[in-house]
């Protein structure tokens, strides 16, 4: 490779430059070029501008956009790992309301009505909702045995009944869970709601005899007055949902409205007004 020695000369000063020094520098540039060309045993072209320095190329790398890219694909994957399988179907909520006491523990849940689709598409009701009671005795100070717990399934008519207790009414309810089967008459439930004696609320008494399991359990709470005046705030709010009325209010449209009503006389009220 070609080195060119007068580039490592030191750079031209100011006192270099000094008029009364020309002669010296004419000298020396003279002597380095002729010292070049006796040298050169090649042809070459030399290229002035390739002796000027150029700035180094750099690049600016921006890793912001792979931070969001990271980030995107970090939510996408909790995303598709955290929903549930059926993330097509609509959320599903279970609720409840417990009231515990030093003897046992009460529990109380809605339970969902029914629905069977029909041929013209439409959806029938084929069960009512109920509400779950569940008592459960105690096994100590706080302590609940909930694996001898009891069951009882009210009905829409039987909540209507609780509604309508006064402070000083009471109400019995039996149930046969084998009623028009083999087994009938052999499990009897019978629920009993009674007054306290102070009138301060009402006792809930579930005797339960099964004969099948040779068992005969009784458990019973007592209810508050402000206990049992939410128990029935809870019932007339969720009464019209355990019917089933809410989906069809839901599904209700104006503009469909008259055409129901005139195709099926039986389900519109103008056609009792027009006979």
């Amino acid at each position: 490779m070609l080195q060119l020695h007068f580039l490592s000369s030191p750079p031209l000063s100011a006192q270099t430059l000094n008029p009364n020094s020309n002669t010296k520098l004419f000298l020396s540039f003279s002597h380095s070029f002729s010292s070049l060309k006796s040298t050169q045993t090649h042809v070459f072209k030399f290229n002035p501008l390739s002796l000027t320095p150029k700035p180094s190329k750099f690049s600016l790398k921006c890793r912001q956009s792979e931070y969001f890219d990271q980030k995107q694909r970090f939510n996408n994957s909790s995303s598709t790992s955290s929903s549930p399988p059926s993330a097509g179907l609509p959320p599903r909520y279970y609720v409840g309301h417990s009231i515990y006491k030093g003897k046992a523990a009460l529990t109380v849940e809605p339970r969902a009505p029914e629905f069977v689709p029909l041929d013209s598409g439409a959806f029938k009701i084929s069960r009512e909702g109920f509400v779950l009671l569940q008592f459960a005795p105690a096994a100590g100070v706080r302590q609940y045995d909930w694996s001898r717990k009891q069951v009882f399934s009210l009905s829409v008519t039987e909540i209507g009944t609780l509604i309508s207790l006064g402070a000083r009414d009471s109400c019995e309810f039996f149930h046969d869970p084998f009623k028009g089967k083999s087994e009938e008459g052999k499990v009897r439930k019978v629920l009993k709601v009674e007054p306290l004696p102070d009138g301060s609320g009402h006792f809930f008494n579930l005797g339960v005899q099964n004969k099948l399991l040779n068992m005969d359990e009784n458990i019973y709470i007592p209810i508050t007055r402000a206990e049992f005046a939410g128990l029935n705030s809870a019932f007339n709010f969720i009464l019209p949902y355990l019917l089933g009325w809410h989906a069809f209010a839901n599904s209700i449209k104006p503009d469909e409205t008259s055409r129901v009503n005139t195709a099926n006389p039986r389900y519109g009220g103008d056609y009792e007004w027009n006979r």
